[in-house]
């Protein structure tokens, strides 16, 4: 039969948006340079152009960025940017969101160009109230950042997932801070509680704006790569860039059989694979 200048224009509408809905967001994926501790320690830029070779989009520095000057930092920058990496986090201590402290984070953190200045852990806490005060102390911490352009986050571990007084303490933290604040979510710590991490994603919509792509399973424990543990990953990916509102992944690996490096580019090309 022949097609009409409408039926053309509305059958190509729909193989448009039949193009759209069959295409996967684009979220970068980066590396948490934890997972290259021992070699970051030995040689920082060496290190980070290495990450950026094997094809890492993005990288994550923990604590110890907050002791460089801003020199330094500004040497980092240089370099990510030669090699067109982004630096979105850092993960930092607690310490660093007292008022006395948050002003060389901000410099640093707007040196290194990053979007996020996150807590990586609380440290201890007994009670309910004790997470309470950790969320308050969260609070204010995001205030300092806000004017800056920056916004607070924190990173989950076991204790979060394990519950005190019959709540889980994540709840606590979700609960007690802005909505503007990252609830950037550790996939395995949750794992290995026993939590379900598509409903926690789903139970926050737009605050898991970044994910740290961890491992588990009962034999290997943290030691099993991306991908090959119990992680239900395509289903986390759906709920992240449909519900969670991710801006970046992370993957993060605390060892395995391999050195630092090759466990970082196994990790990466099975993530690859996965999204593929």
């Amino acid at each position: 039969m022949p097609i009409t200048r409408r039926g053309f224009l509305g059958a190509s509408a729909l193989s448009a948006a039949a193009v759209a809905f069959g295409q996967k967001k684009s979220v970068p994926i980066g590396l948490e340079l934890y997972s290259v501790r021992k070699a970051l320690g030995e040689d920082l830029m060496g290190t980070v152009r290495k990450v950026a070779d094997l094809g890492y989009q993005d990288v994550e520095f923990f604590a110890p960025y907050y002791q460089w000057s801003t020199d330094q930092a500004k040497e980092v920058r240089k370099l990510l940017d030669d090699k067109g990496v982004r630096c979105l986090s850092t993960h930092n201590s607690v310490t660093n969101y007292k008022p006395e402290n948050i002003q060389k984070a901000i410099e640093l953190n707007h040196i290194l160009g990053t979007h996020f200045v996150v807590i990586a852990s609380a440290g201890k806490a007994q009670t309910l109230d004790d997470w309470k005060k950790i969320a308050d102390s969260l609070t204010a911490g995001a205030e300092l950042l806000r004017p800056a352009g920056l916004r607070g986050g924190y990173h989950n571990h076991q204790a979060e997932f394990t519950p005190v007084e019959g709540k889980r303490p994540i709840e606590v933290i979700a609960a007690n801070t802005p909505r503007d604040f990252m609830l950037q979510f550790d996939v395995g710590t949750c794992l290995e509680m026993g939590s379900d991490p598509v409903a926690w994603i789903n139970a926050n919509p737009g605050r898991i704006n970044s994910l740290h792509l961890k491992e588990w399973n009962k034999e290997r424990g943290y030691k099993c790569l991306l991908g090959e543990g119990i992680g239900p990953w395509k289903a986390i990916f759906a709920a992240a860039e449909k519900t969670g509102g991710v801006e970046f992944y992370l993957i993060e690996q605390e060892g395995s059989d391999y050195s630092e490096f090759v466990t970082a580019q196994k990790c990466l090309a099975n993530y690859r694979a996965m999204r593929a």
